[in-house]
């Protein structure tokens, strides 16, 4: 007779561990696949829609008629299909339930900012894509009937793959996706293998489908050497990311309460109008800067067209934040950091203006952001620059000075139910 083989508790519970982990690696390889999909098509429709939209097409009065309709048709949009999600939602969603409560939002949050950005809104597709490409996850985790905590490391691997089609840098958008959940550090720790080969996956497929190749997004000159200055210089350039930060924050604070005198579906009208009157001052004002930066970086423009495109760009990204214009705003506060970085150049007694130019574009985000790793990863894997040290530095002073204040308001520390207090910022 044929008897029936018995396991343990212990044994049991050791073999469910492996089936678990061994589901929850595929999945993870899929959310990364699935990511990489949504990413291509996103970037594919942005680029048709932009080449009918953007600003370049048409004459000031026949774009601020675009900026007008576009409003028009946002705020039209919103009332059909409901209210966009967003990457401060789905963040507070990973902290205390593990991911999206669904993705109805996306129906949406897809259409509304792919108008917006392509329309030449100053924000950049990387918060809708990060929050599609999260929900997205979020979704294929609850499908499977994932517990909290594999659900939110699924969720973060559906964030890392939707950074890295947009930036084209697999480890920076892995760790970035994990330090954007936090204003102090990278505290999901176990995510962090999960999110590198989801961030891997969608980075293959993306570069599959788009046929792009593996080089830098950017051209940016490279310095032949670092001396003791450098050092010097980025500790400077973390001072001026910390003051970016700071006014970004309280300008977009301000522009919001200015924003609730107005009716919300006049909102995204009020905003074409002014964001129209931005581009008049500087053509920088408009688009999110990532295909001004390779024109500039080639280009000798006056330290004045800089200085005021910096700030164009700034003043744009809160009115179109405070108007219901939907986008994120990390590729704007690498173009501010860059502005102010090019118009130092040939001004340095030591040094080289290009590492001023990095730290300057990594500071003023992670001033914002709060990710110092991310950020500096990604705009080295970007930029193809070997910059570590000082990027590096520029990030941490920026994180430290910037610490009071904050734009992302759920980012909070790891959440313990169990624990009281623990998830406070």
């Amino acid at each position: 007779m044929l008897s029936t083989v018995r396991f343990s508790h212990p044994a049991r519970e050791v073999i469910l561990g492996v089936f678990t982990r061994r589901r929850l690696a595929g999945l993870v390889v899929a959310a990364g696949l699935v990511g990489g999909l949504i990413g291509a098509a996103y970037l594919f429709v942005l680029e048709l829609v932009s080449e009918r939209l953007l600003p370049e097409h048409w004459s000031a009065a026949g774009h601020l008629g675009v900026m007008i309709v576009v409003g028009v048709v946002v705020t039209g949009l919103i009332r059909l299909l409901g209210p966009p999600s967003d990457v401060e939602l789905l963040v507070d969603n990973i902290h205390v339930s593990g991911g999206a409560e669904g993705v109805r939002s996306l129906r949406s949050l897809i259409p509304v900012s792919l108008i917006c950005v392509g329309a030449g809104g100053p924000l950049g597709p990387e918060a809708p894509l990060v929050t599609a490409t999260g929900t997205m996850a979020s979704w294929m985790g609850g499908r499977a009937g994932l517990d909290r905590e594999p659900l939110r490391v699924l969720s973060i691997t559906g964030m890392a793959a939707g950074f890295t089609v947009l930036f084209g840098a697999p480890l920076g958008a892995a760790v970035f996706a994990l330090e954007i959940l936090h204003r102090r550090g990278l505290e999901y720790y176990e995510a962090l293998l999960p999110a590198s080969v989801g961030s891997l996956s969608g980075y293959a497929v993306s570069i599959v489908l788009s046929g792009a190749g593996l080089e830098p997004i950017w051209s940016f000159p490279s310095p032949e050497r670092l001396v003791s200055g450098d050092l010097a210089i980025a500790v400077a350039a973390g001072v001026v990311g910390a003051l970016i930060g700071y006014l970004f924050t309280y300008l977009t604070v301000a522009m919001r309460r200015l924003a609730a005198w107005v009716a919300p579906g006049a909102r995204p009208v009020v905003g074409a109008v002014v964001l129209s009157g931005l581009a008049a001052l500087s053509p920088y004002a408009l688009t999110n800067g990532e295909v001004q930066m390779q024109h500039l970086s080639a280009t000798t423009v006056t330290v004045g067209a800089l200085l005021v495109g910096a700030a164009a760009k700034l003043v744009a990204s809160a009115v179109a934040m405070a108007t219901g214009w939907r986008g994120g705003f990390i590729i704007p506060l690498f173009f501010v950091g860059f502005c102010l970085g090019r118009a130092l150049d040939g001004h340095l007694p030591f040094g080289n203006s290009w590492v001023l130019v990095a730290a300057l574009m990594v500071a003023a985000n992670v001033a914002v952001t709060k990710t110092p790793i991310g950020s500096t990863l990604v705009v080295t894997e970007m930029a193809g620059m070997v910059l570590l040290p000082t990027v590096l530095i520029a990030a941490i002073v920026a994180l430290l000075l910037s610490s009071p204040v904050s734009l992302i308001e759920s980012q909070q520390r790891r959440f313990d139910p169990s624990k009281p207090g623990e998830g406070d910022t």
